[in-house]
Order: C-alpha cells, then structure tokens, then sequence
C-alpha cells in the first residue's frame, strides 16, 4: 500500500491533515536552520564582547554589531550603542533587547501547538465517519453472515486517519519541546551575558564618577584692590596724632593771632 492508496482510503480528514503536516515540516525546517547557525558561535561572541568591554567599550560596541546577525550580538549591542547611559537606562536597554529576542525565537511555536492539538482530533474525526460510513451499509439481520466481511475492512482503514493524526502530533510535539529547551537556554544565556556586562558597565561607570569628583575644580582668582596696601584712601581721614602739639595746627594759630 502506498501513500496514495493510504490517503485515499484515511477519506476525507486525511485532506486537512497532509497541510497540517506541511505546516508542521516547513517550520521545523526553518527552525532548525535557524539554531543551527545561532548556536555554535554563540559563546565565542560572547566571551569576546565582554572581554573587550573591559578595556575598550567602543570596540565591545564594535564587534557586537559586527556579529548582529546573532542574536546574542544584537542582545548585547542595545545597550552598548548608547552614549555613556547611566546604569539605570543600560540596564533597561538591555531587559528590552532580550524580550524582544526571546520573542523571536518561538517564532513558529503557535504552528506547531496548533497542529499539536488539530492533528489528533481530526484524525479520531476520519475515524468516526469511516465507521459511520462502514456500519451504515450493513443491518442488524446481516450480523454474522458474509455481509459484514467488509465492514471489518471498512473499519481497518477508517483507523488510517487516527494514525496519521498521531504520528504528526507525535513529531510535532517533540520537536516543539527540542525548540522549547533551546530557549530556554538562550533565556539563561542571555541573562548571564547581561548580567556580566551591566556589572562591568556599573564599575566603569563608578569609576568614571568617581574621577569626575576628584578633578580639581578650577575656580577664579579673588579680586583684589588696585591699591597697594600700604597707599592711603582718599576717602579715609588721617589719623591724629595724640602727642602731637595742638599749637603747631595752623587753623589754631590764625585764631590766636586774631
């Protein structure tokens, strides 16, 4: 029996469930060739970005987003663009790479829980109506005559379509939980990574504080008077002399003579 004549005699559930199959290996395809090229590098890219960062932070930003067809390299190159952010918006730049790259990642995983949840109930669907359609053609006075020789067949391959429906929930399903275990994996890795770079920057950017306060503050010269100290002030009257002779105050001898 080939795949023609078994789809021919699964009836009519066996439609739905050939393109729910396709559905199904199209986006395992494109999922593995998805973690294939992401995960092997991965590593490697990490340790150099956080490496570098603790020398140069322009060059971490550098090759960060030269790697940003990874994204781990996208993850880490969001916080690393900014210029001098504080910690706060470093840290937020961050949470917010990583939300959208996790999303990113179980793109596909709605396909496959629909057909992990379709597959098996349109199958149990292409039995029933096999069953329906083989008991129907056979009365009660038929039972145990040679009438009902091919309602046991009839019955035999109404169970194609419950098999099929399993077997591509089946693959389905395991594959669906291949791709769950490697985000969750990408969820530790990137929160790792994340973790060890925003340390980093928080040192760098105490260290950059702490600089700033101990420069010291260039302030302007006090202003000082034109004057020499010594040169008395016009304005100010001349001290008396208390042991000067009040006879030799000329106001007092024009009084005299007068």
């Amino acid at each position: 029996m080939n795949i023609l004549e078994l789809f021919d005699k699964g009836g009519v559930a066996m439609i739905p469930l050939l393109v729910l199959s396709v559905l199904s290996i199209a986006t395992i395809f494109e999922r593995l060739w998805f973690w294939a090229r992401v995960l092997p590098k991965e590593r490697e890219l990490v340790n150099r970005v956080l490496e570098t960062a603790q020398q140069d932070w322009d060059l971490a930003a550098e090759i960060a987003r030269q790697g940003r067809s990874s994204p781990i390299a996208r993850f880490l190159y969001a916080p690393l663009q900014l210029q001098e952010p504080e910690p706060e918006l470093f840290q937020l730049a961050l949470e917010a790479s990583a939300d959208e790259e996790l999303a990113n990642m179980r793109r596909g995983d709605k396909i496959l829980e629909g057909v992990i949840a379709i597959a098996p109930l349109l199958g149990l669907l292409g039995t029933v109506l096999g069953l329906i359609e083989s008991l129907g053609s056979i009365s009660i006075g038929d039972l145990g005559t040679t009438a009902t020789e091919g309602v046991t067949q009839g019955i035999g391959e109404s169970l194609i379509s419950t098999a099929t429906g399993l077997i591509v929930a089946i693959i389905s399903l395991s594959f669906y939980r291949l791709f769950q275990g490697f985000v969750v994996n990408q969820a530790k890795v990137f929160r790792k990574s994340g973790n060890a770079l925003e340390l980093c920057y928080r040192q760098f950017w105490a260290q950059h504080q702490r600089q700033s306060l101990d420069r010291p503050n260039l302030s302007k010269p006090p202003k000082t008077s034109s004057t020499h100290p010594s040169d008395p002030n016009p304005d100010q009257e001349p001290e008396k002399d208390p042991n000067a002779n009040p006879d030799e105050n000329p106001d007092n001898n024009k009084d005299r003579q007068n």
